[in-house]
């Protein structure tokens, strides 16, 4: 038990505190048509985030996605989400973004974030970041990750940012296959990393990597489980069963809307709680009062 109904692994957030977007206005625009959310909804503040969440008895894993030197936008500062998640302990869980391409200092803000910010683990993008993940020049930061025993969650699969726009934006949906996170899992032993989302088109790639990695989680945020692949709630049942992990992507899919669809997916009833809280709580080292973290 952790105490929480579930641990939502996958929010975003998308203002900051003086109202600077987390993306360039073409691609919000992009994404919130993509997923048919507009207007406030799209943009709640970490206060408002960690409201939400707490109403409903959950935690929740948030971030921003750092991609200045793709996008030539400023990020969000990952220490002021991470600093604002401080004020609501027990409820939001920081994670920081870095951007890959800054090398030596991307090592040393993720050092900071980890010693000085209480961050527990890192959110990367390859598509938005228009990076290979298996790229030698990410491995110095991989490397602190894992000394620091902190998280990396890549996204992985087709993309809501830039969709329907000319060109996609520019943004490849190549660097976000699956099967490059196969040679980060081998040459970091001890990097747990999560794979987020169903991989469409590449989920058998996903399956295989978590199957043969044991440092290797999936998340299963970004869509409704009612279109999940059948495979991806076979290998949850079974073979997957400690490493699958709720995760929502709020806000442009809402916890409500998932555990809704979830409720009705066939998942066995002692494997349910583990992707709901269970398989997260062990993952983050949480606990409820009282309990060990490997309980």
């Amino acid at each position: 038990m952790t105490g929480y109904a579930a641990i939502d692994m996958h929010v975003h957030v998308e203002v900051s505190a003086d109202g600077h977007p987390s993306l360039p206005a073409h691609l919000m625009a992009a994404s919130a048509a993509y997923f048919k959310v507009a207007g406030d909804a799209r943009q709640p503040g970490v206060d408002e985030i960690a409201a939400y969440y707490r109403e409903r008895r959950m935690a929740a894993v948030v971030f921003t996605v750092d991609a200045e030197t793709a996008t030539g936008h400023p990020p969000i500062a990952s220490e002021e989400i991470a600093d604002a998640c401080a004020g609501h302990p027990g409820t939001l869980i920081p994670f920081g973004s870095v951007d890959p391409w800054r090398g030596r200092a991307a090592v040393r803000q993720a050092r900071r974030l980890v010693e000085r910010h209480g961050v527990r683990g890192f959110k990367f993008h390859p598509s938005l970041q228009a990076f290979s993940v298996n790229d030698r020049m990410a491995y110095p930061l991989y490397e602190q990750l894992e000394a620091s025993g902190a998280i990396a969650l890549f996204h992985s699969g087709q993309t809501g940012i830039g969709a329907g726009t000319p060109g996609g934006s520019g943004i490849r949906l190549r660097y976000a296959n699956p099967l490059d996170l196969d040679d980060v899992a081998a040459d970091f032993p001890d990097l747990r990393i999560v794979i987020a989302h169903p991989s469409f088109p590449w989920q058998d790639e996903a399956l295989a990597v978590a199957t043969h990695k044991p440092n290797v989680h999936i998340d299963l945020s970004g869509w409704s489980p009612k279109y999940f692949p059948p495979q991806l709630v076979r290998y949850a049942n079974t073979l997957l069963a400690d490493r699958v992990l709720f995760g929502s992507d709020f806000p442009v899919l809402t916890p409500d809307r998932w555990l809704a669809d979830f409720a009705a997916l066939d998942i066995r009833p002692e494997v349910r709680p583990k992707i709901l809280h269970g398989n997260a709580a062990r993952l983050l080292g949480l606990t409820a009062p009282g309990e060990r973290a490997d309980a």
